[in-house]
């Protein structure tokens, strides 16, 4: 199937004002209820990942472990997940992080991944790229290395894919959005 970037984003809502005024969501809730879309963003991942040379998909949570596990599936993969604060239940290792709106923390079990493992990382989209940096540095703390980061969305406005570039940390989105697009 054809990637068709029109398409793809007809399906992404703007939702205005949410978690907080100024705000513009970008619900990708209308892709996953279009087979055609979900199988088309899908596609597009495998297609670039296929035969490429990393071990590992990492998944942020919650949006993010959507397509990532697929792709895990798809690729034939472990899947690695990257949960907030509190959600795992053994050793953790956990990394603070700033967002849009506060300050988060990021965990992951603290032996998902090895020396010598490289993860490709998943999340719905790039706004200031805190949660991906923040599990790349998860990564890295486990002696592991970061394959590359992927988005269905980059918000480039708000810097996240060039902080992710300046932290030597590859990305690929399938879509951008200017902060006004409605």
């Amino acid at each position: 199937m054809i990637f068709d970037e029109f398409s793809i984003k007809t399906l992404i809502r703007p939702v205005a004002d949410f978690p907080k005024p100024g705000v513009i969501f970008r619900d990708i809730t209308p892709l996953f209820q279009s087979p055609r879309a979900l199988r088309m963003v899908a596609d597009s991942f495998i297609q670039r990942y296929v035969e490429a040379e990393f071990s590992h998909i990492g998944a942020m949570d919650a949006r993010g472990f959507l397509i990532g596990s697929i792709i895990a599936y798809e690729l034939n993969k472990p899947l690695v997940l990257f949960r907030k604060q509190g959600k795992l239940p053994a050793d953790v290792l956990s990394e603070g992080y700033q967002t849009e709106y506060g300050e988060a923390f990021l965990e992951v079990h603290s032996d998902s991944l090895c020396e010598g493992d490289s993860v490709l990382i998943f999340d719905d989209l790039i706004a200031t790229g805190g949660t991906l940096i923040a599990a790349a540095n998860l990564v890295r703390r486990m002696r592991a290395t970061v394959f590359e980061a992927a988005a269905i969305i980059d918000l480039p406005e708000l810097g996240g894919s060039q902080k992710l570039q300046d932290a030597n940390i590859p990305t690929f989105t399938l879509t951008a959005f200017a902060l006004d697009d409605r």
